[in-house]
């Protein structure tokens, strides 16, 4: 049974859907019975929402992808290349 530390520290990962289903019942059932738990939860799920709603039309910075694409050591955009950017492919004339 998830205890209210556990259930703040995962609220993140119990939103994104990124928890095991076991772990993902226990929080489940620990929000329906806690109250400040559950109001937590609710600050969370609405504060993703407004992030989202703010930024989704921002254009991205020059070179953060690729910034973040090291950092995570992933190909997040499909390029097959770690951390390239679009000023990494520019070509400077001489």
């Amino acid at each position: 049974m998830a205890n209210c530390r556990e259930t703040i520290r995962e609220l993140d990962a119990f939103l994104d859907d990124e928890l095991p289903d076991d772990v993902r019942r226990h929080i489940h059932a620990h929000l329906g019975d806690c109250v400040d738990c559950h109001q937590a939860f609710d600050f969370q799920a609405e504060l993703k929402l407004a992030i989202r709603r703010k930024c989704s039309n921002d254009e991205m910075p020059a070179g953060l992808l690729g910034r973040i694409e090291q950092c995570f050591d992933e190909d997040f955009d499909g390029d097959g290349i770690i951390g390239a950017t679009d000023d990494d492919l520019t070509i400077e004339p001489t």
